[in-house]
């Protein structure tokens, strides 16, 4: 495992609980990152079962492959590189009929975080780029905030990134790139520093921690892919296979609860109607009415864990 890859999962003792991997059976972690989960839930699916694990990131496929081999050798595991969102054509790839286990585990991790060039850390120089597979010919960060008209910019801060000061953030941001345009993640963060008051720059953790959240879910339509990937992930599971996601901040987990409840809702036809005529039926049902979190001891080891939501639902049976 390479040092860029070495974290804890979120969630493990959880996550294993809600899946409840079997032998034989097949799990398929649509966020592989570091395979931190993937490894056990390989574990508990060996020999007979298929571990698979997607990612759009070659460092994070590289890696995971290499700890599969040495801590689960067992297990029969495959790693495809793609985004969740294409999962109806992952799995495709993959040749299987159909998933027990699905896995969600959302947001940038760790080690992108950590790697200046990727341009995600606001506490790094470097490209501003916020891209989740490098390699795409895609619209970056930098893109964004330099093409932007200061409406739409605002529209990203505050939806995206729950910005207060999204409208002066903007402001700013194209006021200075009138002057030279803004290519690296100091200059965005200089900027945003210069919009904030500094009364409010004293308090609630680094000041341009929103805007760079706002900024990489723009980039990478990262609520788009949630709701796609999550229908498909539906489809594709088993009767009785179980899908689990865990979200990090209110938008995404707006999503999943969202996703879940209306595949989980049955006939929507009035009351006073005396047949269905809508035929909606319940495609699964879901688990937790109320998302999961973290024990206190989980969060004092990993800090990153306090603002974890599990939310799990199972397929149903359609006959």
């Amino acid at each position: 495992m390479t040092a860029e890859y070495r974290h804890v999962p979120v969630m493990l003792e959880e996550v294993l609980a809600e899946l409840d991997p079997q032998s034989g059976e097949i799990v398929c972690d649509c966020t592989l990152g570091g395979a931190g989960h993937t490894v056990e839930l390989a574990r508990r699916v060996a020999p007979e079962g298929l571990s698979i694990g997607i990612d759009q990131d070659d460092m994070a496929l590289g890696a995971a492959a290499r700890r599969l081999e040495r801590e689960a050798p067992e297990a029969d595991a495959i790693q495809l590189k793609g985004n969740f969102g294409d999962l109806d054509d992952l799995l495709l790839r993959a040749e299987v009929p159909g998933v027990d286990c699905f896995l969600f585990d959302l947001g940038v991790s760790s080690p992108q975080l950590d790697i200046p060039e990727r341009g995600f850390s606001y506490n790094e120089d470097a490209p501003l780029d916020m891209r989740m597979n490098s390699g795409n010919d895609t619209i970056t960060a930098a893109e964004v905030v330099n093409t932007r008209n200061e409406a739409d910019l605002t529209r990203i801060l505050r939806v995206y990134g729950d910005e207060r000061y999204a409208s002066r953030i903007a402001r700013e941001i194209v006021r200075r790139r009138e002057e030279r345009p803004i290519e690296t993640t100091l200059q965005l963060v200089d900027a945003v520093k210069a919009a904030i008051p500094a009364a409010a720059r004293r308090h609630g953790g680094h000041p341009a921690r929103r805007t760079f959240q706002a900024l990489r879910i723009e980039v990478n339509q990262e609520l788009d892919v949630l709701d796609r990937g999550l229908r498909a992930a539906i489809r594709w599971a088993n009767p009785g296979g179980r899908i689990c996601v865990i979200s990090y901040h209110s938008l995404e987990d707006r999503i999943v609860k969202h996703v879940f409840t209306e595949l989980s809702r049955g006939c929507t036809c009035p009351p006073d109607l005396p047949v269905c005529v809508c035929g909606n039926v319940p495609i699964v049902e879901v688990r937790t009415r109320r998302p999961l979190v973290a024990s206190d001891e989980e969060v004092a080891a990993n800090p990153r864990s306090r603002s974890a939501l599990m939310r799990v639902a199972v397929k149903l049976d359609a006959s």
